[in-house]
């Protein structure tokens, strides 16, 4: 594989060794009129004829020859002899042929003019006006509607003096009303080498998107080998559009690859699709499938959906890129519909997983919820600064292992606010009320459990602020708060566990009532939340420089609620905090923890009671909008044991769009240990390099690898990447590059790349062409 990756990168820069840096690469206005008639009035349809010297024949031609000019409405032409026939409307130009109109401007040595505003000309040079097109024809043909038909001729959008990449074909058809070119039999070069051949290809005249064969992508990894997809974009109508992309893998075979999306008044989404026939490797077809909706079915009224699949559970170690895809472990099937008025909020939801990772135990998988159904609603009482606030869900777990059934919970709750300018006081009163109707109770266990608890709780806090800066124009705030919550204890043994973990301890977990997420556990609580905010901004704009807090929870008494020792999975849908701009946190083998894209831990399984008489410290800084700066430390920090349980850092330096410095450090106790650093970086007018490093000091191991450069010219832009990455849950690595080459005004499929850049790159964005 490396001598694969030293080969193709090898080709790279000899081939760019000899692209020089001329004038013509920088990036010129498209061409303008320069013999647009003046003073004549439009829509009269006259022609205006001046030259050197005129005559008229006994047929009755009109000849004019030197310096010849012909203005009618928007068109003109300018040649060294004209004939013109007053009876058929007809115009024969010879010798130094200028024609323009509003859409193009031809350069020939002969031609024919019609007043009804067609043209042919022999030998043609033209140009698109307010685009950078150009290029020669045998034979033109100007249609009054704006069509152009070309034979023989050869088209780029490189300005005058370059000619870096050509398109030749037998015929090409212009609609610069419509936007759209359309060429046969086409051969394309790119700097003079031919590259690629179609018997038909759309591109686009405008911005406008257009159907049309998109450029290929090539590649080569260690899974599947070398990899060719060539995409074609279907421009269905201005709500919807659809890419399909077919493509070959050496070491797997044909496949197939889609995308359709739609937008409408009431609804948009998208259908996603890979499919491999016949797998060369496993011997089986491989698909690939996710469906996303949303639909506004009337006025409150709302269907949102999210639906994933996948043929077999190798399926992302095989054609995912990277360690957000590789490490899945569950795909979501989701379907809701919503409601929603000015006091009732109600969800009905179908939603099961697909385990991907079927080396989790049967017992360890999460539960199907067919149906889900929550109603929330708050109503004011009037003529006071009471509230009534209702939460209920209903819910059935299904599973082909373990306790199965229902659960109804209803938690209505009484509050009372007041908040003024600098303080806030909202107290609250509730009841929890659970009931199971279960199937396959543990033995002993009630099959009909049943929890009932009230709890209170007290939110209050204090806002100071204080003029800062030296001229005053910033504002600093002192924000303290305090949360007391009390919940007796139940105990709790008998329910059982469908969907309920322990989140990890952050700023939000502080500040909560219940421990726990879901509600088949309700922890015990006599303790009070502490925290202090401070804030910096601008006092005009409003633009925040610095956010820093730090809180604890004291414990009056020692919590007795746990989760049972035999609770062992990850529970989708609970999230580690991750690093603006990184998608995911990458456990390694031997960490016996399986994960989701973006997350990390999301319970601990059989924790141990806690003695200690308050939690860890928590704290959050971000400092943002400081000389390109932007700084943001997550600190959890046992004050017990003396030791940091969990720590993230982001410092990012972006002086402009086209740069940007990332590094990154992210620890958990005993269980992630990784450095993360990243950046783009123009280096010249030219060039940009991309790269990210993820390295896990745990396991001594790179765990995330990208190099890239790029090399953007006016009309084109050609970019490699090399990835080294997971593959695995067993840690397997995989090594990969791809070769992707963007033709301005013919295909953009280096667009892609940037989108994938943007997800591993925080603050990556595509340079300006024009930037110099």
């Amino acid at each position: 594989m490396a001598s694969h990756v030293r080969a193709a990168l090898a080709v790279f820069f000899c081939l760019l060794a000899s692209f020089p840096v001329r004038a013509g690469d920088m990036c010129p206005a498209p061409p303008k009129r320069k013999n647009a008639p003046a003073n004549i009035p439009a829509g009269d349809h006259l022609i205006r004829m001046e030259s050197d010297s005129a005559s008229l024949t006994a047929e009755g031609f009109a000849v004019l020859n030197g310096h010849v000019q012909i203005h009618q409405d928007t068109r003109s032409v300018l040649a060294d002899s004209v004939t013109y026939d007053d009876k058929t409307g007809k115009v024969t130009v010879k010798g130094a042929v200028d024609f323009e109109d509003p859409r193009l401007r031809v350069r020939s040595d002969t031609g024919t003019y019609d007043t009804l505003g067609g043209a042919d000309f022999d030998q043609a040079n033209f140009q698109i006006f307010d685009r950078n097109g150009r290029g020669f024809a045998k034979e033109m043909t100007v249609h009054p509607d704006g069509k152009v038909n070309l034979e023989r001729v050869r088209y780029t959008t490189c300005p005058v003096g370059n000619q870096d990449w050509m398109l030749q074909a037998s015929s090409i058809s212009l609609d610069t009303e419509g936007q759209q070119g359309v060429a046969h039999h086409v051969i394309m070069r790119f700097k003079d080498v031919p590259i690629f051949y179609t018997p038909y290809i759309a591109f686009p005249l405008g911005e406008e998107r257009q159907s049309g064969l998109l450029f290929p992508s090539f590649g080569h990894s260690g899974n599947n080998g070398y990899q060719l997809e060539v995409p074609y974009y279907f421009n269905l109508a201005p709500n919807y559009d659809m890419t399909l992309t077919p493509g070959y893998l050496s070491a797997r075979g044909v496949q197939l690859g889609g995308e359709f999306r739609f937008l409408t008044a009431g609804s948009h989404g998208q259908i996603e699709e890979n499919f491999l026939p016949n797998d060369a490797i496993q011997h089986s077809d491989r698909a690939y499938i996710h469906v996303t909706d949303i639909t506004n079915l009337g006025e409150g009224l709302r269907f949102d959906t999210d639906i994933a699949s996948v043929s077999d559970s190798n399926y992302f170690e095989n054609f995912g890129a990277g360690a957000d895809q590789t490490s899945v472990t569950f795909l979501q099937r989701r379907a809701d519909i919503l409601y929603y008025d000015d006091a009732w909020r109600i969800r009905a939801q179908l939603q099961n997983f697909q385990t991907i990772d079927i080396s989790i135990q049967s017992g360890d998988r999460p539960y199907s919820r067919v149906p889900r159904v929550e109603a929330s609603g708050l109503w004011p009482i009037l003529n006071s600064q009471f509230e009534f606030v209702l939460n209920s869900e209903v819910t059935n777990f299904l599973r082909e292992v373990g306790p199965t059934g229902v659960r109804l919970d209803v938690s209505p709750e009484l509050r009372w606010s007041d908040r003024g300018a600098g303080y806030f006081f909202e107290p609250a009163v509730g009841y929890h009320y659970t009931q199971y109707d279960l199937q396959n109770a543990a033995v002993g266990d009630p099959s009909t459990p049943t929890r009932t608890l009230p709890y209170a709780r007290l939110d209050t806090g204090l806002i100071f602020e204080r003029d800062a800066g030296s001229a005053g124009q910033r504002t600093q705030t002192l924000e303290p708060r305090l949360v007391y919550s009390f919940v007796p204890y139940r105990n709790q043994n008998e329910l059982p566990i469908f969907d309920t973990g322990q989140p990890d301890m952050n700023l939000v977990e502080l500040f909560r009532t219940n421990r726990f997420v879901g509600d088949d556990r309700i922890g015990d609580a006599n303790q009070v939340a502490l925290a202090l905010t401070t804030r910096l901004f601008n006092q005009n704009s409003g633009a925040q420089y610095l956010s820093a807090t730090v809180g604890q929870i004291r414990y009056f008494s020692t919590p007795r609620v746990f989760l049972p020792d035999e609770i062992t999975q990850t529970l989708p849908g609970q999230t580690l905090g991750t690093l603006p701009g990184q998608q995911t946190q990458v456990i390694l083998p031997g960490q016996n923890l399986p994960t989701l894209p973006g997350q990390t831990l999301s319970t601990v399984p059989g924790e141990t009671p806690t003695t200690y008489n308050a939690s860890d410290i928590v704290s959050e800084v971000s400092v943002t909008a400081y000389k390109n700066w932007r700084v943001n430390l997550d600190y959890q920090w046992n004050p017990y044991t003396s030791q940091t349980d969990k720590s993230e850092v982001l410092i990012q330096y972006r002086p402009d769009p086209s740069r940007v410095v990332n590094l990154g450090y992210r620890f958990q106790q005993d269980i992630l240990k990784q450095y993360d650093g990243s950046f783009a970086w123009p280096i010249g007018g030219h060039w940009n390099t991309v790269g990210r490093w993820v390295y896990s000091l745990q396991d001594r191991q790179t765990i995330e690898q990208l190099a890239g450069i790029e090399y953007k010219s006016c009309c084109w832009r050609i970019q490699v990447l090399q990835r080294r990455y997971v593959t695995n849950r067993t840690g397997g690595l995989d090594t990969s590059i791809a070769l992707q080459l963007e033709l301005t005004g013919l295909s953009s499929v280096g667009k892609r790349a940037d989108g994938f850049l943007s997800k591993e790159i925080s603050g990556y964005s595509t340079r300006d062409p024009n930037a110099q």
